[in-house]
């Protein structure tokens, strides 16, 4: 017997009527040498790390989400988004993209005030994160559609003014890479998004606020801050 009545978080599959059920949503920390160097990091020495954010931190089908309390310096990134259809742990590189089930364009909203101070006390980021509607999410396109995109260009606009411009191909940890060092760290399953990282040029967002953005080949997104 079931307590309470929970919604189970779910994406919508481009172009069907199905919904891809989520479990776990992992992130890749500053997965573009430009972003690391913008951040105060030098990319050529860190190894990949992550971090988690809730499933339902994830918004769909809304083109607005309110403004964070607890924070006066929310920061956007946009980001490419893996869905994992296959489950595995200690997957080998060759078969790597096997379980990859499709792609979507995220943004990774970030409460940059709380992460900051997070960082110089040596605590967790959750609160940065972690928090509700920190995650608008496109539709999933199925492999079978966009293939497994390696370079094009990705891209945010605030206010109609682009912000953040890079290319697939400047991922330092390609998605491949990335899901086999995830792999060792914990089992993947079917239902698993994975956030690659962003491009350079972060920034702060307002209430009133648009953002719009995408990746070629892929997927736009856009909405307002409320």
């Amino acid at each position: 017997m079931n307590l309470f009545d929970l919604d189970h978080t779910t994406i919508p599959i481009a172009d069907t009527d199905d919904e891809f059920p989520v479990r776990r949503v992992y992130c890749i920390g500053r997965n573009y040498a430009a972003h690391a160097r913008e951040m105060g990091h030098d990319p050529d020495r860190e190894a990949p790390f992550y971090f988690m954010k809730p499933a339902d931190a994830l918004v769909t089908g809304s083109d607005s989400i309110d403004y964070p309390p607890r924070t006066a310096d929310l920061h956007h990134e946009i980001e490419m988004v893996v869905a994992i259809g296959k489950n595995g742990a200690n997957i080998s590189p060759d078969s790597a993209l096997e379980h990859v089930f499709g792609y979507a364009v995220g943004i990774d909203l970030t409460r940059r005030d709380l992460q900051g101070e997070a960082k110089k006390l040596g605590r967790p980021w959750d609160t940065a994160k972690g928090f509700d509607q920190s995650a608008p999410i496109s539709p999933i396109h199925t492999v079978a559609d966009v293939g497994h995109p390696t370079s094009g260009r990705i891209w945010l606009a605030l206010n109609d003014e682009i912000r953040q411009l890079g290319d697939l191909n400047e991922l330092i940890w390609g998605v491949d890479e990335a899901i086999v060092e995830l792999s060792t760290l914990y089992e993947l399953k079917q239902g698993d998004l994975l956030f690659t990282g962003t491009p350079a040029g972060v920034g702060a967002v307002d209430r009133g606020d648009r953002l719009s953005g995408g990746i070629d080949g892929i997927d736009e997104i856009a909405i307002t801050i409320k």
